[in-house]
């Protein structure tokens, strides 16, 4: 039977969030409804509350969940009813091109539930954000967006992985393959920058650079695992990752913040035959001109990450065992655990860089 909670939705471009009651279906074929528990106030929230995202009105914002599957639809066996899961907003198909390679991380055919949640009071269809919708007390996902972990794990914690920590620790890891006795420069460090940060870290980087603009996210970075820190504001930043790596630049260079300048910072401060990332977002309007000599010259790659290019069945269960054993602190991502009402004021401290991730607590 259908049930009526409350849940937080964007009405219109720019206009302030609402709490709102919302009509959640019971679960359909390959569908789960999932009792929320937390989900972090994610930059991409914003970006849909504001329209960069697309004008599909109204929106259910929330995507960085952590909950208990209530009940399952027909068919589903990746999950159960009381089992505590993450959600993730790229359930793969495993038939597309990319799956049929034993490449699912690069699914191209990802899919979400059918059906859709709507406004109690009028039956208006909702866009739930990056497919998930979870500032809301139970929500409506496909079975494969549920990935079930140790259950003893602090849920505002490990429900971050649904999306910006697992994208940073990624890009570090997945896409630009960091390992052992690697330098790294990561610039923008925002929830997603510490993350690569923290993934280089894991991974055995002994040098890791921490690049913004901010004293106090260069400060935060060094908790991470950050082994040098530079400010964009009064230094060169090639010049400086340069003169850290002995003169040769970084072998990793992730690319947090999805600006022209800064990509091309990050281009030139790599070593010949390293890696840049862009996990950054960055808008439609901007371009990134290099010379075609330099791409050539410098040699390595370019890379996009898309997620951090995670497997979420793979990676979000090694991610919390080793927040477990405390060799990966996922709770120094959480600055602030706050009630589904507050989102709106969550949004504000966000844009000021007040904090690294508020949390909704359910």
């Amino acid at each position: 039977m259908p049930q009526i909670v409350k849940g937080v939705i964007a009405r219109s471009k720019g206009a302030d969030v609402e709490l709102v009651d919302i009509v959640v279906p019971d679960p359909g074929p390959g569908e789960a409804v999932v009792q929320v528990q937390s989900c972090g106030v994610c930059h991409t929230d914003l970006h849909y509350r504001e329209g960069g995202i697309n004008d599909e009105f109204p929106f259910l914002l929330g995507h960085e969940a952590a909950g208990v599957v209530e009940a399952v639809g027909e068919g589903v066996t990746e999950v159960a009813p009381g089992d505590f899961v993450i959600l993730n907003w790229r359930a793969v198909c495993g038939q597309c091109r990319a799956c049929l390679r034993g490449k699912p991380w690069y699914c191209f055919n990802t899919h979400n539930a059918k059906q859709k949640m709507t406004l109690a009071d009028s039956g208006e269809e909702l866009s739930p954000a990056l497919g998930i919708g979870a500032f809301i007390e139970k929500t409506l996902v496909a079975a494969g967006q549920c990935t079930r972990v140790d259950s003893e794990a602090d849920a505002a914690a490990v429900g971050l992985l649904g999306c910006g920590v697992m994208a940073g620790f990624g890009a570090a890891v997945n896409t630009g393959g960091v390992t052992r006795g690697d330098s790294v420069a990561v610039i923008g460090c925002g929830g997603v920058g510490n993350a690569a940060i923290a993934g280089a870290t894991v991974a055995g980087a002994t040098t890791v650079i921490a690049v913004d603009v901010d004293d106090r996210k260069l400060e935060g970075a060094k908790a991470f695992g950050a082994t040098h820190t530079v400010n964009g504001r009064t230094e060169d930043v090639v010049e400086r990752i340069r003169e850290l790596t002995g003169g040769f630049g970084a072998d990793v260079v992730v690319e947090a913040v999805g600006r022209p300048e800064t990509y091309e910072q990050a281009f030139y401060a790599r070593d010949l035959a390293g890696t840049v990332v862009l996990v950054g977002v960055p808008t439609p309007d901007k371009q990134v001109t290099l010379p075609m000599i330099e791409i050539f010259g410098r040699g390595g790659a370019l890379k996009s990450s898309w997620y951090g290019d995670c497997l979420p069945s793979r990676d979000f269960p090694m991610l919390v065992d080793l927040y477990r054993q405390g060799r990966f602190d996922l709770d120094a991502f959480v600055s602030e655990r706050i009630g589904l009402g507050d989102v709106e004021g969550a949004f504000d401290k966000m844009e000021r860089g007040e904090v690294l991730r508020s949390v909704v607590v359910l």
